[in-house]
């Protein structure tokens, strides 16, 4: 189902393109873009402090064209971790930024505090462009930085705050068919023990379904586990994407039988990747015998 309307809409421009063609004598209006402001980069980035004082990290700003005039870009960060400016690190500009006239680039500047990270903690920084400004690149609006002490990452002791955002690189297989990459997204998670908490993922199928839950166990931090919640009925979900005789009726989930699957699901905090397993199936009527396997990464 994912995949049949792309199909058929490439096929029908295809058609219309061959059909209408185009008029070689005749003078066609050219579109160009507006001028657009966007992260350059990858959407997440990585910030070792490990030596005090800490060195500055850069992320780098740049727009689609060159203008005779400075033009200011408007950004905020936030941190789902709790990092605080002035506190845990400092920004050499409040919520603006300049590209110079004959420019495309500038800079926003953090320095990590090292007092604050001595230990090993790690942060979180969601920095996003916003508007009013110029207009803001969808493709690289935002980006995810992650501030790390000097000590290694320890699957023992997860701060999960830090799993909370996009997967951009979300693949699936059910049965034996693959889907992706699209993207998912940790909306979520909680506390539920020394060793165990949870997570609450979204768009799982990539088809408007609910959130669905997961359990994790890092009790044994070298085999971290994910287990699924089960749920009778996903809301949004339509069972008929799965077989098309259960068109309307609600999905439902399950950790997967023994002989779909003798493991469970797992994942990696310091890797920030998961690979969650489970059954699905139709509400009140059974589940199909098939595994459904979601691998998420950042």
């Amino acid at each position: 189902m994912k995949f049949l309307n792309n199909v058929a809409l490439v096929a029908v421009l295809a058609v219309m393109f061959i059909m209408t063609g185009c008029d070689k004598t005749k003078v066609y209006d050219v579109a160009v873009s507006r001028p657009a402001a966007h992260f350059v980069g990858e959407r997440n980035q990585f910030y070792s402090v490990i030596v005090n004082p800490a060195p500055v990290y850069k992320l780098v700003v740049g727009t689609t064209d060159v203008a005779n005039v400075d033009r200011i870009v408007s950004f905020n960060i936030t941190s789902p971790s709790g990092a605080v400016a002035g506190t845990d690190y400092t920004i050499d500009r409040a919520g603006t930024v300049t590209i110079p006239a004959g420019k495309t680039m500038d800079t926003i500047t953090i320095q990590g505090n090292f007092a604050s990270y001595s230990l090993g903690e790690r942060d979180t920084l969601i920095v996003a462009l916003t508007q009013p400004s110029l207009e803001i690149t969808a493709f690289s609006d935002t980006v995810r930085l992650i501030i790390a002490g000097p000590s290694p990452c320890d699957e023992a002791n997860p701060t999960l705050t830090d799993l909370i955002g996009n997967y951009d690189n979300t693949n699936e297989v059910f049965g034996t068919g693959p889907y992706g990459p699209y993207t998912t997204s940790i909306s979520a998670v909680t506390v539920t023990g020394p060793t165990t908490g949870t997570i609450v993922v979204q768009n799982i199928w990539d088809n408007g379904w609910g959130p669905i839950t997961f359990n994790l166990n890092w009790s044994n931090p070298s085999s971290p586990t994910a287990v699924v919640v089960p749920q009778a009925a996903i809301p949004g979900s339509n069972a008929g994407d799965i077989n098309p005789t259960y068109a309307g009726q609600t999905v439902a989930v399950r950790v997967p039988s023994a002989a779909l699957s003798a493991t469970p699901g797992f994942y990696s905090y310091c890797n920030e990747t998961f690979t969650l397993k489970m059954q699905l199936g139709v509400t009140g009527v059974g589940f199909f015998n098939a595994l459904y396997t979601v691998n998420m990464a950042r």
